[in-house]
């Protein structure tokens, strides 16, 4: 495996000191190691990975020196639009080491919304052009290679591509990981709103813990999960889901959300302010973390959520960060029109035997729609 210290001070040695970027499970050593041994000002985790790429060319405009960043390959998409017609040598030409993770590789075991990601990986990042090099546990003289590629970044004025497989770093955990919001647990909140909900309203939850401990909630209370719709991937995007559902249904319609995927496709919630969509409670779960992949911070500690969806058209918002003033809450909600935004604010991490979801995502969905068409 590669020392994320040696790795990190070889690309210091190339003169690259900025990193930005989304994280990554495969990434969370490395990325811990980043957060640890840079200054605030040369590390900002963005609220998605198309941001990383357009901050990391700003860097280059006002240093000629080429900037890390870092994603999951299924965030690629978010990076596409910046690389292709801002980045690349036939428009402005800016170089850059792109880090990315790469979930879903072919016969390595991982989850279904990574699987046809992983699968084109490789032919995608040869569509757009971009000189890629594959890094394992078993690359050897990192060094050399970083050297080599921040080299051709800078020759060919175009970013490069670091394509890491699984398992390629040595462990690492940030020293001082910023503080809990609240005391309540993220599955303990999803209970809650659970258990005040009626039979016949529909739950879409976000991709990551907010799926996996939904599932589980009805697994223990015996219920089905006909009326759940388990967003796996496409990150940042849950809300819009409950929306289209909300705007085609009678049914109360519950949008079960996380600060980080909320933040990355932050402008939605102007269209959900907007839609007059009645039916639609959008709950947000913000414990200022990307809980799933390592509990790097988000940003979501220090902004007011919910006076951002006031401002956006939102007929009502609040925050709280007691579990026990959910059911109150949640049951006026109901009374009256929406859209309505509830930001909970949680703790950190889940429990260590959390299962997953045993339903296929096209069970998931047939079901759900053979329910709503009941």
């Amino acid at each position: 495996m590669i020392e994320v210290k040696v790795f990190f001070d070889a690309l210091r040695e190339q003169c690259v000191v900025n990193f930005s970027g989304v994280p990554d499970s495969l990434l969370k050593n490395i990325c811990a190691y980043i957060s640890d041994n840079t200054a605030p000002e040369n590390h900002l985790i963005t609220a998605n990975e198309g941001s990383a790429v357009a901050l990391s060319v700003g860097q280059y405009l006002a240093t000629g020196r080429p900037s890390l960043v870092y994603m999951q390959n299924s965030g690629f998409g978010n990076a596409i639009n910046p690389l292709l017609s801002l980045a690349d040598p036939k428009v402005y030409g800016i170089p850059m080491i792109v880090m990315v993770g790469w979930r879903g590789e072919p016969g390595v075991k991982d989850e279904p919304q990574h699987i046809k990601q992983g699968e084109v990986m490789e032919n995608l990042l040869e569509a757009c052009d971009l000189h890629t090099v594959i890094i394992d546990a078993e690359t050897r003289s990192i060094g050399e290679v970083l050297k080599t590629a921040v080299e051709k970044s800078l020759a060919d004025s175009q970013p490069v591509v670091l394509l890491i497989r699984k398992n390629t770093f040595t462990p690492y955990k940030i020293r001082c990981p910023r503080p809990d919001l609240a005391q309540g647990a993220r599955e303990d909140a999803i209970k809650r709103v659970v258990e005040v909900s009626s039979d016949d309203d529909i739950f879409v939850s976000t991709t990551g813990m907010a799926s996996r401990e939904l599932f589980e909630t009805r697994v223990k209370n015996k219920q089905p999960h006909e009326r759940d719709f388990l967003t796996v991937g496409s990150m940042g995007h849950a809300n819009m889901i409950a929306l289209g559902l909300a705007q085609n249904t009678e049914r109360h319609v519950f949008c079960v959300d996380g600060d980080g995927a909320s933040l990355m496709h932050l402008g939605n919630l102007t269209s959900t302010g907007q839609s007059g969509a009645r039916n639609l409670i959008h709950i947000l779960l913000n414990n200022a973390a990307h809980d799933s992949v390592g509990g790097q911070p988000t940003c979501a500690d220090n902004i007011d959520i919910a006076s951002i969806a006031t401002a956006c058209g939102y007929k009502s918002s609040a925050s709280i960060s007691e579990l026990n003033q959910i059911r109150n809450i949640v049951q006026q909600l109901k009374l009256k029109p929406g859209p309505h935004m509830l930001e909970i604010k949680i703790s950190k991490g889940s429990r260590q035997d959390l299962g997953r979801p045993t339903n296929s995502p096209k069970h998931n969905k047939d079901l759900l729609m053979s329910y709503l068409k009941s």
